[in-house]
C-alpha cells in the first residue's frame, strides 16, 4: 500500500490568505444563489449567449465547489490555487462589461469606481497562485 504524498509546507502568510481566500469564495458564491443574484447579473456581459441568471447559479456553485476544496483538499492546493486563478481570469470580462456598459451594481455607480475595481481582479489572480504554493 502506498502512502499519500504528504502535505506541501507552507508559511503562516500564506495559510492564513488561503483560509481568507476560500472563505471569500464560498461567501461570494452562496451569495450569488440568494442575496446579491441581481447584482451578480448587472455583471454579465450581454455578449454571453447564455441566460445571466444561469450564469450567475453557475459561477455561484463554481466558487463554492473551489473555496471548498481549498480547505479540504490540501494535497491538492496548488492545483486549486491555478483554476481559482482561472477561475477570476475567466470572469474579468464580466468586470469589465460592467465597466464599459456602465451598469451599476455593488454600489459601484460611476465610471471611476467600476474603472477602479478592474485592478483588484489581477491582484486576486496574484493571491490565488501565491497563497498555494508550498513553501521555497
Amino acid at each position: 500500500m502506498t502512502r499519500p504524498a504528504p502535505v506541501p509546507p507552507s508559511t503562516p502568510a500564506r495559510t492564513a490568505a488561503r483560509w481568507t481566500l476560500a472563505a471569500f469564495l464560498v461567501f461570494a458564491g452562496v451569495s450569488h444563489l440568494f442575496w446579491a443574484r441581481r447584482e451578480f447579473r448587472a455583471q454579465v456581459p450581454t455578449w454571453v449567449p447564455l441566460d445571466a441568471d444561469a450564469v450567475v447559479v453557475g459561477s455561484g456553485v463554481a466558487e463554492i465547489g473551489l473555496g471548498a476544496a481549498l480547505v479540504a483538499l490540501p494535497r491538492e492546493r496548488s492545483r486549486i490555487g491555478w483554476l481559482i486563478a482561472a477561475f477570476f481570469t475567466a470572469v474579468f470580462p464580466g468586470n469589465v462589461a460592467q465597466w464599459r456598459e456602465r451598469r451599476d451594481a455593488f454600489g459601484l455607480t460611476s465610471d471611476r469606481a467600476r474603472f477602479i475595481r478592474l485592478f483588484f481582479q489581477p491582484m486576486l489572480v496574484a493571491l490565488a497562485v501565491w497563497s498555494t504554493r508550498p513553501r521555497a
